[in-house]
């Protein structure tokens, strides 16, 4: 069928806005695809509005190559269902949409191998910036992954690692204060009367992991013993069913490195006929939704999530950025899933 009069079939292109605008071919890409290069203001208008009339959507490839990146911004996280990550997309997506950006997400599972995969992949695609959500070590990060980082920045792309990860130039952080957040956390659940502690922890290295559980041991005075594993909510079951196995006394507190751990390990101290509370306390880090939503309630760390992923997307756009003066603020919530001990 031919088209009528006027219309076109088909998606509109770059030299149909051009030839609707009157102008050339360069000048339309300048005015559509982002470029630095200055258009004069009688020529951009002719052009977005022949663009709007005919229906023309810029092409990220085109962008990319007008503006040296494109119009993406590239979140990496450890575990798209746990929700921690969830708020973390939140800021990110919200800061993105406020800069007119659309965020892509990659699962990386704490694996460098994989994450070096993933930047070569994403180096292609020339994204405004590249945030690692996921914590990990100095350690753990291989030789693979600091030349992708380096061949990613070479293209223009910024890299924001959300809290510690590898460190080199141009190579951007925001942190939150695990340690002394944790810290807090065991002084207070002490001054309830808890004198006994265990806990349950990432493998060594996952940097945000051992922090907190640094300043948890040194606020309560000490764990009795630390069990190691996954981060999630069913290797917080697990390693809640080892604690259990091992003797948990009445009156000892279970901390887990996270929320989603934490809701685990209470399942778990249920199922092996205990109590969560007085019986066995439970408390996590975080302030996820569900956290509130259990009974009894978790005791945490209120972490302000999507405002630290919003903080990532921020360090990730802005050419003078600069770490914030003003810390995300850390708060302890105690909670019916620590009951005071006292008498």
């Amino acid at each position: 069928m031919t088209p009528p009069a006027g219309k076109r079939s088909g998606a509109a292109t770059l030299n149909d806005v051009a030839h609707a605008a009157g102008v050339s071919l360069a000048t339309a890409s300048r005015v559509l695809n982002g470029s630095t290069r200055k258009v004069a203001d009688d020529y951009r208008v002719r052009v977005e509005a022949a663009a709007q009339e005919l229906g023309y959507t810029a092409n990220l490839s085109a962008q990319a190559t007008a503006r040296g990146t494109s119009g993406t911004i590239a979140l990496l996280v450890a575990d798209i269902a746990d929700p921690y990550f969830g708020l973390v997309a939140s800021g990110v997506a919200r800061g993105a949409d406020e800069q007119g950006l659309v965020m892509t997400i990659a699962i990386t599972e704490r694996e460098v191998e994989r994450e070096a995969r993933l930047l070569r992949t994403l180096r292609g695609q020339r994204p405004r910036g590249i945030i690692f959500a996921a914590s990990r070590g100095a350690e753990s990060t291989s030789e693979a992954l600091l030349s992708e980082l380096t061949a990613t920045q070479q293209t223009g792309s910024q890299i924001v690692m959300l809290g510690s990860g590898p460190e080199g130039p141009g190579i951007r952080s925001v942190t939150v204060d695990n340690l002394g957040a944790s810290r807090r956390l065991g002084e207070s659940l002490a001054a309830l009367g808890y004198r006994r502690a265990v806990a349950l922890a990432g493998e060594r290295g996952v940097r945000t992991s051992d922090e907190r559980l640094a300043g948890f041991t040194a606020g309560i005075g000490g764990v009795e013993r630390v069990h190691r594993g996954g981060l999630s909510r069913n290797e917080g079951y697990r390693l809640a069913e080892e604690a259990l196995a091992a003797g948990l006394e009445p009156g000892t507190v279970m901390f887990a490195v996270t929320d989603v751990m934490a809701i685990g390990a209470m399942s778990a101290v249920r199922a092996a006929g205990r109590t969560v509370g007085a019986d066995v306390a439970v408390a996590g880090f975080d302030d996820i939704s569900t956290a509130r939503d259990v009974t009894p309630a978790l005791t945490t760390v209120k972490v302000p999530v999507e405002e630290v992923g919003y903080r990532a997307l921020q360090a990730a756009t802005d050419p003078e950025w600069a770490p914030a003066d003003d810390p995300v603020e850390l708060t302890v919530l105690l909670r019916g899933s620590t009951p005071s001990l006292l008498t």
